[in-house]
């Protein structure tokens, strides 16, 4: 009897515990990570989102996700960033994110070597079609003093974009 109990209240809690997880997450529109091949992101490879918009009234945030490791060797980032709408338009952005504390201690969420990164791109932002948009990126790094950008940029994982939906 006291067997079938704690069975029923260990199940309880792992349906509690998913339905947490899953109810945080109610506000994701799209998520999708590519990993980087041999942790080295060439400056070459850009990498592509393509997604689906079917409202055109709802405020939007969207975001980079980024999964470095100890690897990485820099306290920034630098990113070229395009976003290609339905009719054609297309806005090209370059971004600075700081990857690294003062102390040189990575950012982001993570108890390993390993580290994500939630980056904003655009806040509050509206669509304004329904349609078929795409999200490029590519790093954009490069070294002091240097014009030539690092052709291989060692210790990024995974390169992601997300979108989520304002409340």
């Amino acid at each position: 009897m006291l067997e079938r109990r704690n069975r029923r209240n260990i199940f309880s809690l792992v349906v509690a515990v998913v339905l947490l997880f899953v109810s945080c997450d109610a506000n994701r529109v799209f998520d999708e990570y590519q990993p980087i091949e041999e942790q080295q992101w060439n400056k070459h490879n850009t990498l592509r989102f393509p997604f689906e918009v079917k409202d055109s009234v709802q405020q939007h945030n969207l975001f980079i996700s980024l999964r470095n490791n100890k690897e990485y060797a820099y306290s920034n980032l630098f990113l070229i960033a395009t976003l290609r709408f339905p009719d054609g338009n297309v806005v090209v952005d370059t971004l600075e994110y700081a990857m690294a504390d003062s102390a040189g201690k990575f950012l982001g969420r993570g108890f390993t070597d390993v580290k994500d990164n939630k980056l904003f791109y655009k806040e509050n932002i509206v669509f304004p079609t329904k349609g078929r948009y795409t999200f490029e990126v590519r790093q954009a790094m490069r070294k002091n003093g240097e014009a030539n950008g690092i052709e291989a940029l060692e210790g990024v994982t995974h390169v992601g974009f997300r979108i989520e939906k304002i409340k």
